[in-house]
């Protein structure tokens, strides 16, 4: 007995000692309401925490005595003092409202508004302040939330199997929120080194690992996301700054500090900027703490929210938190990101010290103003020491000398100064193991009642499909064996997939999947049968390089009017980013071999329209192609040489009648219309053809590394140069064909503003050996004669029949398509906040017959917000020797109908 007491006592003290201990409490304003993600901080620490949306918060915290600071925008800041001696002790708060004290420089008449100049030292010290942090090691809480709250009735009723499968199998239910929690411990080393390590991941949809990415966002930078920061350079051009008054509360080290609030309002309210409140601190013109919102191309709204503290000096972003809502095609939808960050470790720049005077020069020049000489060539700690006061101009000049030098004192070091971010992901082997204990001992923000609920449903799923297994196990193994060996009808009708394992894939394109019609073939269907074999490297979730990709298998085509098969095969392989295939059949193609018109849009305007716009000849070839992408994808080679005899096709028959008969419509003959020669029927006759084409973008190289691998930046700022060389080579296997193609063009899209654009494309080419061309081999163009209009807005005539001026001879073509922001309507905030977009584009094509071609269009994008956002009304005018010709109107998309 006394054994027994003995070990019941020890055992008691190692309970009570394991017990885990800390702080809980709720944060509610002078009403009682609760304040959702207020700031709770545990003072001259680097642990703090937030509320959730119920205004609860949890710090686990050994025994002791601790002074807590809340903190919560537009309120005062509280602190309070609390003694923890075994569990977890409550500590409620409530915060009342802040009070502002006006400066008195605001009320005098003619006055500039004293926000703006708070605005420009905050700006010229913003770079400054990113400066500040050498290195850092943090322990990084994140949790994302998305909710579908509302589906059209539509789409209940049409899926609704599918969404109870849905709820059934991944927790997937409206108005149930989809969690996913991280824990990861995170470092940082100047000038862009990331490194994060996933310790513990969860979510409400069972085994699906989703680790939330360390997003290293600023608004020191110039734009997040596509939009301009309040302390960007550009800011004055895009908002106006009201000054709404200062408050004090205790500083760091107990001295009170001074913050002003500033009011963020923009020019022009819509997609790329932001509005609300920026909190400024006083002398250091740090942030102390903002709430902005902004909105999306298609409606939806987001809000940001940052809370600062000071880490050794270093105001830090430690509690942030991100909320969307919007809809989309009729669904609704919000979401929500929250992360908290505790520093482990935390490194100052030397040279980048708070000990420095930043004066406003409009208002008061400094004691001593540097020239660019006093400034260039000088050390930035150095002049620090000397000059302790700099106006806004002379701080962003040192600084941006400081940058210089540490470039090149990196290349001196051999570093790569190419590369603008390493990144490194590595998730740790348990953490989607770890325990319900260890999650609420690291859990910095605690979960509501939903989210609760909607992990209890996720673990009960999880452990039905345990319990299940093993008493079920002859009964799914019958199943997966009758899966296997049997076909069902569907399969065979409209494809399936077969995963043989993660390495190969089956895929079987059925051939009602694919029904067209034109008046060459009648009905055609069309059915594909493909076997992929693949290794693939991953360098992250969403994007995988190729080590070695096998796809060997064709398509088959039955052509009902001319009650003919034709088909092709096809074999490939692929290693990185060079890949050979090898093809052959006989098969139908369009004469631009670019398909201006899809096979699925053709079909819809010969059986509804009588338009048979597709025009086709028959091809027996045999084809080896080449790509290759070296360094680092910046430049693209491919070659092909094709062996083929192709011969001209006539309608199936010479009376076609469509669905519905136009009065003024008949069918055209599938020989198109050309003005520089009296036919484009040929005979038929061999050709081999040989293909060249180099591309690449212009400009410097820049890298990211991403766990060790070297990735080239997708520069789409740089202008795109190709230059393509065809060869029609006569003699070899009684070829027929004899000329030389050379053609160059250079494409660029660049920003001329907040979400507006500029994109042109130029090209030239001729045919310097023509002795032997036929009307396959023409140049032809991308022109459009329905009212619905595809493709590239910027590259895609409007008008422009389709093969009326393809060329033998030499073209030259300029496209330009201007994207504006705020044009004619757009000035109306309201037509720009749905979505709207205005646009003018110029098209012109030069031949010998084709007299200056010329369209000038104006087009209103996003069409009808939220809903097809995709489409675009255009209105287009025709000149040809500057002479008017007409005006036409399109329906534009980028969306592809068809292959």
């Amino acid at each position: 007995m006394k054994f027994l007491l003995s070990f019941l006592l020890v055992l008691s003290c190692v309970i009570r000692g394991n017990a885990q201990t800390g702080l809980r409490g709720l944060v509610r304003n002078s009403q009682g309401q609760a304040l959702p993600y207020a700031a709770v901080v545990v003072k001259g620490t680097s642990q703090g925490t937030i509320t959730n949306d119920e205004g609860r918060y949890e710090i686990p915290l050994p025994a002791g005595k601790y002074d807590i600071v809340f903190q919560f925008l537009g309120y005062q800041t509280v602190q309070k003092s609390v003694t923890i001696e075994s569990g977890f002790t409550t500590l409620d708060a409530n915060l009342e409202e802040q009070a502002f004290r006006l400066a008195e420089v605001q009320t005098r008449a003619g006055n500039e508004d004293p926000a703006y100049t708070i605005m420009r030292r905050a700006i010229a010290k913003s770079r400054f302040h990113q400066l500040q942090v050498q290195r850092f090691k943090a322990r990084v809480y994140t949790k994302s939330s998305f909710t579908i709250t509302d589906l059209p009735n539509l789409a209940e009723m049409a899926f609704r199997k599918q969404l109870k499968e849905a709820e059934k199998e991944a927790n997937f239910k409206v108005g149930v929120p989809l969690l996913n929690e991280t824990v990861a411990e995170v470092s940082f080393t100047q000038p862009n080194t990331y490194r994060q390590r996933i310790i513990a991941n969860r979510n409400s949809q069972g085994d699906f690992l989703s680790p939330n990415q360390f997003y290293n966002t600023s608004f020191y930078n110039p734009t997040l996301a596509g939009t301009v920061s309040p302390l960007s350079p550009k800011a004055f051009a895009y908002y106006k700054f009201e000054y709404k008054g200062t408050f004090r509360e205790p500083g760091p080290d107990g001295q009170p500090v001074e913050v002003s609030k500033i009011q963020v309002i923009p020019r022009q309210y819509g997609e790329g900027v932001f509005r609300g409140t920026i909190f400024i601190l006083e002398n250091t013109w740090a942030i102390h703490s903002l709430q902005l919102e902004t909105i999306t191309s298609i409606g939806v709204s987001f809000t940001v929210r940052h809370v600062c503290r000071p880490i050794k000096g270093v105001w830090m972003p430690t509690n942030q938190r991100y909320d969307g809502k919007g809809s989309y095609l009729g669904v609704k939808g919000e979401g929500q990101y929250i992360r908290n960050l505790t520093f482990t470790e935390f490194v100052v720049n030397p040279a980048f010290v708070e000990d420095i005077e930043v004066t406003d020069e409009k208002k008061a020049p400094p004691a001593q103003t540097l020239s660019k000489s006093d400034i260039k060539g000088k050390q930035f700690d150095e002049l620090v020491k000397k000059q302790k006061e700099f106006s806004t101009k002379n701080l962003k000049q040192l600084v941006k000398e400081y940058e210089k030098q540490e470039k090149q004192a990196r290349k001196e070091r051999r570093e790569d100064v190419t590369v603008t971010r390493d990144d490194s992901l590595v998730v740790d082997t348990l953490a989607r193991r770890r325990s319900n204990v260890f999650w609420d001992s690291l859990r910095s923000v605690p979960l509501t009642t939903a989210e609760i609920k909607s992990y209890r449903k996720a673990d009960s799923l999880g452990l039905v499909r345990e319990i299940k297994a093993p008493g079920d196990t002859v009964k799914k193994d019958t199943t997966q064996k009758k899966k296997a060996k049997a076909f069902a009808l569907d399969h065979i009708i409209f494809g399936h997939n077969w995963r043989f394992n993660k390495f190969t894939t089956l895929n079987y394109a059925g051939p009602l999947t694919r029904i067209e019609y034109n008046t060459v073939e009648g009905y055609a269907l069309e059915g594909s049968l493909y076997l992929r074999h693949q290794k693939l490297d991953s360098i992250s979730r969403f994007r995988q390089i190729p080590l070695g990709v096998w796809n060997i298998g064709g398509n088959a085509r039955y052509q009902f009017g001319r009650k003919q098969f034709v088909g092709y095969g096809l074999a490939s392989y692929q290693h990185k980013a060079t890949k050979i295939s090898l093809s052959g059949g006989r098969y139908l193609y369009q004469f631009n071999p670019d398909n201006p018109i899809s096979p699925f849009l053709n079909t819809l305007t010969t059986l509804l329209f009588e338009q048979n716009f597709a025009k086709l000849y028959q091809k027996d070839f045999l084809n080896l192609t080449v790509t290759a992408s070296p360094f680092q994808n910046r430049v693209t080679f491919s070659g092909s040489l094709e062996y083929a005899e192709r011969s001209s096709l006539t309608n199936f028959k010479e009376v076609i009648k469509p669905w519905i008969n136009w009065r003024n419509r008949s069918f055209s003959s599938n020989d198109p219309t050309n003005v520089e020669v009296p036919t484009t029927r040929f005979v038929t006759h061999q050709a081999l053809v040989l293909d060249l084409t180099a591309t690449g973008r212009l400009g410097t190289t820049q890298y990211t590394i991403r766990n060790g691998r070297r990735i080239a930046q997708r520069d789409n700022d740089s202008p795109l140069l190709s230059i393509n060389y065809r060869k029609g080579i006569a003699g070899i296997g009684a070829s027929d064909v004899d000329y030389d193609f050379l053609q160059a063009s250079i494409q660029h899209s660049f920003e001329t503003g907040i979400r507006s654009r500029l994109n042109y494309k130029l090209g030239a080419g001729a045919f310097l050996n023509d002795n032997r061309v036929f009307f396959p081999d023409f140049k032809h163009f991308a022109g459009n004669q329905f009212f619905l209009q595809q493709g590239d807005p910027t590259t895609v005539f409007r008008l422009l029949p389709y093969y009326e001026y393809s060329t033998g001879r030499h073209f030259v073509e300029g496209h330009v398509l201007a994207e504006f922001r705020k044009f004619l309507i757009t000035q109306v905030t309201l037509v720009r906040l749905v979505g709207l977009k205005e646009n003018l584009f110029v098209h012109y094509l030069y031949t010998p017959r084709s007299q200056q071609y010329t369209e000038i269009g104006y087009g209103l994008d996003g069409l009808i917000p939220q809903v097809l956002p995709f489409f675009r009304l255009e209105v287009i005018s025709q000149w040809q020797n500057a002479r008017y010709q007409g005006l036409g109107f399109r329906v534009g998309t980028t969306l592809k109908f068809g292959r």
